[in-house]
């Protein structure tokens, strides 16, 4: 059995709630929903924000580039 949360909603959330429910979803399964969707799109962001120091980081891009072309050098044709 799932654990169950409460939480007191605000006027913004009771709008937001109105509009994903209007189609007869349950306010558990959107509020379900809108949680997995929040935290898919923080870990994009995480990635994204990860992605763009790396791609900053000159050491590393200059190394990366190294690999490359001492890989190249194994490369059977």
């Amino acid at each position: 059995m799932a654990d169950t949360i409460t939480f007191r909603p605000d006027e913004d959330v009771r709008r937001a709630l109105a509009v994903l429910t209007q189609d007869g979803t349950s306010v558990s399964n959107a509020v379900r929903a809108a949680l997995i969707e929040a935290a898919r799109t923080a870990a994009q962001d995480r990635l994204r924000a990860e992605a763009a120091a790396l791609a900053a980081d000159e050491a590393d891009r200059a190394e990366a580039a190294q690999v490359l072309r001492d890989m190249e050098t194994l490369r059977a044709w």
